[in-house]
């Protein structure tokens, strides 16, 4: 809708002076503030000229000329993530965080949806939830508020910015190293569109909602990025007898290692690895070592330990691009 002209049902030109009318063109609006004159603002002019004609100057005043200000439709989205935020296959309550700014002049209240399907990622993160910030930029379902659309879409004055939390699950599929981008878009409920569009009379104050540069539905897009880790185990026996041979004998010393390789970008946490002494062998006492070194067979301060039927050595956090080795020995009965 095209805006109404100057002297319109809008802006009312009050009666001229024919020898002044075209002074008031110098009745031009002042910028207050980054978002402008608050929408709803009367700005005032009324010009005035001096004459003589022999008998003394003469004044006289033109109309006065009265605007109202339009309130403008604009909105950013700016994803606070520093980089992507990392995730795990199959995570649920994944959290990333945008500002969403009102660089109108009016207040608006905006309503938030998600884009997850747009491309150029390696899978489509699960949006389950959308929160609004209680202030503090850190997110707490029991303190910040769920947000509804249509029932609690954040309203903004002019500047004002608010923080909304996305919340995603991680689809079990991905793997280490998959991305997944999420967008968060705001718009304005008075209404969206091209710049230059306008509302007649939607606008805070009564005058005409105007359409941005933004086009009143900012957007902007934050990544998750899977980091994970997988573990492999490969295990492997030296025999040694009386004989020096290599052959299984009773009484041969069998030695059993175990390699255990994490590999992904993630860690793993509580990895231990677990091997019952086979049959018809016999445990070696304090035959269990970790990377070289020596553990008890109690359970104890160290990481392994024997029970009786079984070695079990705990290894803890392991991050990816690690191996951990693993030794013991039996003798065949």
């Amino acid at each position: 809708m095209m805006k109404a002209p100057v002297g319109g049902a809008k802006h009312q030109l009050l009666p001229s002076c024919s020898i002044l009318a075209v002074l008031a063109a110098l009745a031009l609006p002042t910028q207050a503030e980054a978002a402008g004159t608050r929408a709803g603002s009367t700005i005032s002019n009324t010009a005035s000229a001096s004459f003589d004609t022999g008998g003394g100057t003469t004044t006289v005043d033109s109309n006065r000329v009265d605007l109202l200000v339009d309130e403008l439709l604009d909105v950013t989205v700016d994803s606070s993530n520093p980089a992507d935020v990392p995730t795990t296959p199959g995570a649920t309550a994944q959290v990333l965080t945008f500002s969403v700014t009102n660089n109108g002049n009016g207040v608006e209240a905006f309503g938030l949806t998600t884009i997850a399907n747009a491309g150029g990622d390696d899978y489509d993160p699960v949006v389950t939830q959308i929160y609004i910030d209680n202030g503090d930029g850190v997110f707490d379902a029991s303190t910040d508020t769920l947000y509804t659309a249509g029932a609690n879409d954040p309203s903004l004055d002019p500047d004002q910015s608010v923080t909304v939390f996305v919340l995603a699950t991680t689809p079990g599929t991905a793997i280490d190293g998959n991305r997944g981008i999420v967008s968060l878009v705001a718009a304005a409920k008075t209404g969206t569109g091209d710049p230059g569009d306008s509302f007649a009379g939607q606008g805070e104050g009564g005058g005409d909602a105007v359409v941005g540069s933004t086009g009143a539905d900012g957007q902007d897009a934050g990544a998750f990025v899977v980091s994970a880790a997988t573990v492999t185990l490969v295990k492997s026996a030296v025999v040694t007898n009386s004989l020096n041979t290599a052959d299984p004998i009773p009484g041969a010393t069998i030695t059993y290692t175990i390699v255990a390789t994490v590999a992904g970008s993630g860690s793993v946490s509580g990895l231990a690895i677990t091997d019952n002494i086979p049959a018809d062998t016999s445990y070696v006492p304090g035959s269990i070592t970790l990377g070289g070194s020596g553990l008890s067979d109690a359970v104890d301060g160290d990481a392994g330990d024997y029970n009786g039927t079984r070695i079990n050595v705990s290894l803890g956090t392991v991050a990816g691009g690690q191996t951990r080795t693993v030794t013991f020995r039996t003798t065949i009965d």
